[in-house]
């Protein structure tokens, strides 16, 4: 399975948080988990689309991240190994404002 992790970051905030994840946070996160990958917004406007387009109050979520599972169970052994580990906590130590995250969402999906 895979855990999709969107974040809307505080756009008036989000070129520190970018450079702080290209740093440290995402060649931390490549080296410890199964990252499938990192996506940071490039500016350019989103394309909506179908029969009921919506432009949400937070707009698209300007950060995304897919990791690979086996199960649910790799996945909480894998969050408490990687997230409450000493690493993880030295590199947030320097995160530039972790309440900046205005909303966060996982989602799960399996290959087809």
């Amino acid at each position: 399975m895979v855990e999709i992790r969107s974040y809307h970051y505080d756009p008036d905030k989000f070129e520190a948080y970018k450079q702080w994840a290209v740093d440290e946070a995402v060649p931390f996160l490549k080296d410890n988990l199964n990252i499938v990958g990192f996506w940071v917004d490039n500016g350019m406007a989103p394309e909506l689309s179908g029969n009921t387009p919506m432009d949400l109050p937070l707009g698209s979520a300007n950060i995304t991240w897919i990791i690979a599972w086996k199960d649910d169970l790799d996945r909480a052994e894998g969050h408490r190994r990687v997230f409450e580990g000493e690493g993880w906590q030295d590199i947030w130590s320097r995160h530039p404002d972790a309440n900046g995250y205005l909303q966060m969402e996982a989602r799960f999906a399996e290959p087809v």
